[in-house]
Formats: C-alpha cells, sequence, structure tokens
C-alpha cells in the first residue's frame, strides 16, 4: 500500500479512509478511460494490468463488491473486460439498461419490436451516409448507435454529428442523447449511470458506494452520490466528485490503496 500511496493526492488518500471500513462496499467503475486508456479503435480496449490487480485484491475482501458500470452495450462491455461467467464483477451495460449478475446472469429489459426496428432503420442510414467519411464510426447499440469521430477530421465530425442529430430528431425526438469523449450516442432508453448505481446499490445492499468516471455521462452518478459514498473523476472536466485523479493508472493505485485500507479495517 505504502508504494500505491505514495504517488496520491492526501485529500484521496483521505477520502478513501472515510468509505473503507463501510459494511458493505460497493466499488462501481467506468470503463472507458477510467480502467483502461482510451482506444482510436474503441473494441481494442483493455484494462490497465494494475487495474486488474487492485479489482482482484477488492473482489477478495468479504462484504466487498466491485461492478463496471459503462455506455457500452452489455455484449461490447463482456468483450472489452474480458469478462467470463465465472467472474465475480458485476456488470452493467447501455448505462443501466442491462445488467449481469453471477447468481443469475443476463438481465434485459422487455422491449417493443418497433423500438428496435426503428433503431435497425436509424442505424442504417446513418452507415449509408457516414460510411465513405475517413474516421468516421457507426457503433451498433444495444437501443441505438453510437457516432465515434476519435478518428475523424473536425469538419468530418461536425458533419457526421449534425446529420446523426437531424436523423433522429425528425424519426426518434423521444430518444436520448448523449456525448462524450469524441462520441454522440443516441438510445431509445432513458436511464443513465445514476440508474445503473442505484439498482446496483440495492441488489447488493451496499452501505456506501465508491464510483469512478472519467466522461460526461458519468456525471449521472457522480452527482447522486450520497453523503456516505464517494466519487472520484478521472482526468480533467467539471465534476460533482468529491476527490480527482490525474489519470487511470493513478486510479489503479487509489483501487489498490483501497483494498489495503478496507483489509486493514476488517481485520
Amino acid at each position: 500500500m505504502m508504494d500505491a500511496a505514495a504517488h496520491l493526492d492526501l485529500s484521496v488518500e483521505e477520502a478513501l479512509r472515510s468509505v473503507a471500513a463501510t459494511p458493505t462496499l460497493l466499488v462501481a467503475l467506468d470503463f472507458d478511460g477510467t480502467l483502461s486508456l482510451l482506444q482510436d479503435e474503441p473494441m481494442q480496449a483493455r484494462m490497465l494490468p494494475e487495474a486488474r490487480t487492485a479489482l482482484d485484491e477488492l473482489i477478495a475482501l468479504p462484504d466487498t463488491v466491485v461492478a463496471l458500470v459503462s455506455g457500452r452495450s452489455l455484449s461490447d462491455l463482456e468483450i472489452i473486460s474480458e469478462h467470463t461467467d465465472e467472474s465475480a464483477i458485476l456488470l452493467a451495460g447501455s448505462h443501466g439498461a442491462e445488467f449481469w449478475y453471477p447468481e443469475s446472469g443476463a438481465v434485459e429489459p422487455d422491449e417493443l419490436d418497433s423500438e428496435h426496428a426503428l433503431r435497425d432503420r436509424l442505424r442504417a442510414a446513418s452507415e449509408a451516409e457516414l460510411g465513405e467519411l475517413d474516421g468516421i464510426w457507426v457503433e451498433p447499440k444495444t437501443f441505438g448507435f453510437g457516432i465515434h469521430t476519435r478518428m475523424a477530421s473536425a469538419d468530418d465530425a461536425e458533419r457526421a454529428w449534425q446529420f446523426a442529430d437531424a436523423l433522429v430528431a425528425q424519426n426518434a425526438p423521444h430518444w436520448r442523447r448523449r456525448t462524450g469523449h469524441n462520441i454522440v450516442e443516441y438510445s431509445f432508453r432513458q436511464e443513465g449511470k445514476d440508474t445503473a448505481i442505484a439498482v446496483l446499490r440495492e441488489h447488493v445492499g451496499a452501505t456506501a458506494v465508491v464510483f469512478a468516471g472519467d466522461d460526461v455521462t458519468d456525471e449521472d452518478a457522480m452527482a447522486k452520490l450520497g453523503p456516505d459514498d464517494l466519487g472520484i473523476r478521472v482526468g480533467d472536466g467539471r465534476t460533482a466528485a468529491a476527490v480527482r485523479v490525474g489519470s487511470a493508472k493513478e486510479l489503479a493505485a487509489a483501487l489498490s490503496v483501497l483494498a489495503a485500507m478496507r483489509a486493514s479495517a476488517q481485520e
């Protein structure tokens, strides 16, 4: 713990100590940019080795639950996190519309066929219109689609977003629009990561939650955390989180410190 703690701001260490001894702890974590580095090819994202080690340390502790909370579809989250059916890590995909629990497996909401048909039609229209633009990727999502522009020029990115905005506004004005790191996402589900945290908290009976994230969509959850919880922002940007760390690697160090603190408190 000492090596990891040496690289943490004192305020982060104190904040971790404030939740370390809670009876039942839920550690809920965004994935992209939080446990992994952001990638030009999003499906190439993988958890940093030091983050994997820290999660294993947390999972090994009594009354300590780890969950991944992502805007990715559940199937894609399983791939990038290298999740298996034997894992103890809970999953919340699609901003809290899909879940996976060790005791029951995947839990997905019932949907109208008409919504899926509309999703497929708008996704296909976006792919047809934007497919020739360099660096633009239309990501299929369970409840909609995303427009990735990380590798595109500023002009092409603006063109792609304007097209998708107009398409959705005309055909699906009830859909939710979200922005993130070089992505705009459209979904016929309204859940946010605050929904995911609330569901997971109740599911495990958590007396405190640690939530960490790096993007705009994570702020839905940050803003709804309670006085006994802890929000950690990874990187820059406006945030409702109590503390901030500089990078995914620094978060991994913080999680390792949390595991050591909790182990000591449980002795």
